[in-house]
């Protein structure tokens, strides 16, 4: 028997959710069931799993288990950026290895083709653009980092633009920033409106049960799921519960759970939005890692994300919110003096299940256990690919996609706890000391 020692526990505040549309929350699983087939965690990976796997076998029905509510958790908390490029942040040109560069832009566009997809198929209000993305600098250190960038995606053979200072008021507004880096191939969405309207469009094989945190599990020949109300029995367990699989038994001390913050306004007045300029929407990331990310959303809000904290258990921390939302107050001031009087509205927090060497992991975790883990920050995109992959797998099918994700040697292991708290803390406030102005 393996207990939980960790259940999700997200603080309330995240402005997506609220600001998304509302939702027929599905009824917690009470009493005893069983069923061929049970996905826990219904975030963007488990959302394709379960479509997939209810494609490929349509006599089955496939139990969808989600702790919280869809749209609450991590996958309603990112910037909402559905990323097409790869980008090692390890490597000198920020692709590396030509051949896994292009596997991995392969992988994340099938993941943002089935988004796409999806969304239109069923209608899905959730913002989204298919407008590209600015990754912009300030000090020299970040303007070297987009000036390699170019070369690697020259090799790659993917189109761009470099914006300089002078030009780049006139898509964003601000002339906070020095130089950015444009490429056309990322959407920008409202995650957890995403995440919501494709919860409320699953076949109807899939049922979904919602507020189910699973307390225990007995593995074996089946995979018995227990929880306050009853227990699921199942043939066959699929995980896309990232970094809470190490609760789940698996991957321990492998994966880190990563919070980073963000801050969205109340909706800019039209003189507000006339002083800004700029286009109607757009997003922005930094060319530091560290730095902030700023989107103008199309309902003409202005988020701000940055700071970072280490938290082992993988639920939030309210402290952490008040600290940081100072931070973002001063990194909107910094990018928007035009703007003094717009307030935040929302303040929130959200999980990245990140590894030291940057992989995630993709196959069979036991007998009939089987798992896509740890998205390392691109859970749109990335979380969508393998959530489907994985069902494909399960379904017969081969590809070069799915064995170029078999073939990734998953995460590394990490030093011992207390070591690897000391050094990953330390890690997180040098580097967003370092980023500076990025900040």
């Amino acid at each position: 028997m393996t207990k939980m020692n960790s259940l999700p526990a997200d603080d309330s505040t995240c402005g997506w959710y609220h600001l998304s549309k509302g939702r027929q929350i599905k009824a917690p699983h009470s009493g005893h069931s069983s069923a061929r087939w049970v996905v826990v965690g219904a975030g963007f990976t488990g959302l394709a799993a379960a479509r997939r796997l209810a494609e490929h076998f349509p006599d089955d029905q496939i139990v969808l288990i989600e702790a919280q509510e869809v749209g609450f958790g991590s996958s309603g908390r990112n910037a909402g950026f559905a990323i097409d490029l790869p980008h090692d942040i390890g490597a000198e040109d920020y692709i590396g290895d030509i051949a896994i560069a292009r596997s991995i832009l392969k992988l994340n566009l099938s993941g943002q083709a089935l988004l796409k997809q999806w969304v239109e198929r069923y209608q899905i209000d959730c913002q989204i653009k298919h407008c590209g993305k600015y990754q912009a600098a300030v000090e020299p250190r970040g303007i070297a980092v987009l000036d390699a960038y170019r070369r690697g995606l020259d090799k790659l053979d993917q189109p761009y633009q470099m914006i300089d200072a002078n030009a780049l008021p006139e898509h964003i507004g601000t002339h906070f920033y020095r130089k950015a880096l444009f490429t056309p191939g990322t959407s920008l969405v409202q995650p957890s409106a995403l995440v919501k309207g494709l919860a409320d469009n699953l076949p109807a094989n899939v049922t979904l049960y919602e507020r189910t945190p699973i307390s225990e599990v007995v593995y074996g020949a089946k995979s018995v799921l227990k929880h306050a109300h009853g227990s699921i029995t199942a043939d066959n367990l699929v995980l896309t519960t990232n970094a809470f699989g190490m609760s789940f038994g698996f991957l321990k001390g492998r994966m880190l759970s990563v919070f980073t913050y963000a801050s969205l306004t109340r909706p800019m007045t039209e003189q507000e939005q006339a002083r800004l300029g700029g286009k109607p929407y757009w997003g922005l990331i930094p060319a530091d890692p560290f730095g902030t990310t700023v989107r103008r959303t199309p309902d003409n809000r202005l988020l701000i994300r940055n700071s970072f904290s280490f938290n082992p258990d993988g639920r939030a921390n309210r402290k952490y919110l008040e600290r940081f939302a100072v931070r973002h107050r001063e990194a909107f001031q910094r990018r928007f003096p035009m703007l003094p009087d717009v307030p935040f509205e929302y303040t929130w927090g959200g999980a990245l299940a990140m590894s030291r060497n940057h992989m995630g992991y993709f196959g069979e975790l036991a007998p009939h256990v089987y798992g896509a883990l740890c998205c390392n920050g691109l859970g749109v995109t990335r979380g969508t690919a393998t959530g489907a992959l994985l069902a494909d797998w399960l379904g017969g099918e081969r590809s070069e996609l799915i064995d170029f994700v078999r073939q990734t040697p998953g995460p590394c292991a990490n030093p011992p706890a207390p070591l690897m708290a000391l050094g990953l803390n330390m890690n997180l406030k040098w580097g967003q000391y370092r980023a500076g102005k990025e900040s």
